[in-house]
């Protein structure tokens, strides 16, 4: 067999392990591009949040090193009392029951994210107790979520799974 530095007719044979170094940082490389492809599509969820079509109920985002629920709640006593008045019952629809759960505390505001919906539009989300609040319905897929501020606004945990009736305008 020719070593790396021998002659086999004519030619000087291969470097095996440096070949085998360059196929595996070929196919090192290669797999992080492959893995980096998945970035490309994009959070499911969006980041900035869709244009609300009731802007009493949006909120500043946190600020930066927000950890309490306090802190991440940037609705203000006004905004809590808009979302915690009755709405006129004769404009509302029932959309159905879901089950909530907390959604991303970092987005402002008094919403649900769920599949009831198509496009944004104003609503109300009732729990089994009676309590209520208005919220922005925004079109979601998978669980449905429910603001922080609504959680809030409603004495829920943050932790509970309740089932809640929401209804649309």
């Amino acid at each position: 067999m020719a070593s790396s530095n021998e002659v086999v007719a004519g030619r000087r044979a291969p470097d095996y392990p440096a070949a085998m170094m360059i196929r595996a940082l070929g196919l090192v490389l290669g797999l992080s591009l492959l893995a980096g492809c998945s970035a490309l599509r994009g959070p499911q969820v969006p980041d900035v949040p869709e244009p609300l079509p009731s802007p009493e109920l949006a909120a500043p985002p946190p600020p930066a090193g927000a950890s309490s629920a306090e802190a991440l709640d940037t609705t203000t006593p006004e905004q809590r009392a808009a979302a915690l008045a009755a709405p006129a019952p004769a404009a509302d629809a029932a959309l159905g029951k879901v089950v909530v759960a907390l959604g991303k505390v970092t987005e402002p505001g008094f919403w649900l994210r769920s599949a009831l919906v198509s496009a944004a539009r104003p609503g109300t989300v009732v729990t089994a107790s009676g309590a209520s609040v208005q919220v922005d319905l925004l079109p979601g897929e998978g669980a449905a979520q429910l603001s922080l501020a609504a959680f809030r606004a409603l004495g829920l945990g943050l932790t509970d799974l309740p089932e809640v009736t929401v209804f649309g305008r």
